[in-house]
């Protein structure tokens, strides 16, 4: 599981809801199965000796990582209403059809909260290099975003929301 940095990070009422509803099945569901799980493997006696004692215990300790992790990021994160989104400038909740100048070809993203995210089907996030590059642009716009594989420079062709 990556790290969450949640200084700066932009929600969507979307993404805001997964984390909830994440959270809630971790404080509820899965610390009751921990906790479950702690009870039977100290039953089996001698703890120095027991490895499901010791994985339950390694479990647990996941599982209140990822609370306080998500507890942070949603106390400390910005939460977008993607229907406020316009056609006018590049934002969270719109598709953006880009020409790239370096492979001369077009591509439609849409620009989504972290949770949404699948480069595969160009649904990238707004902290993305190129999500990042994009962001408040306009249409005849040129950016440049600073790739792992290098810099992509990019036109604004259109903008829509999704």
């Amino acid at each position: 599981m990556t790290e969450l940095n949640p200084r700066g990070l932009v929600l969507t009422l979307a993404d805001k809801e997964k984390l909830e509803a994440e959270l809630n099945m971790l404080k509820t569901v899965k610390k009751a199965e921990v906790t479950r799980d702690i009870a039977e493997a100290r039953a089996h006696g001698d703890l120095s000796e027991n490895a499901e004692y010791d994985e339950a215990k390694n479990e647990e300790a996941r599982v209140q990582g990822r609370i306080v992790q998500l507890e942070d990021l949603l106390a400390n994160a910005t939460i977008v209403d993607e229907d406020d989104a316009t056609a006018d400038i590049v934002s969270l909740g719109t598709v953006v059809t880009v020409y790239d100048m370096e492979y001369e070809e077009e591509d439609d993203y849409t620009i989504v909260g972290f949770t949404e995210s699948d480069p595969a089907k160009l649904f990238i996030s707004s902290e993305s290099p190129i999500g990042a590059a994009l962001m408040n642009a306009h249409v005849g716009d040129v950016v440049t975003a600073e790739t792992p594989a290098g810099a992509v420079k990019m036109e604004v062709r259109a903008i829509k929301r999704r």
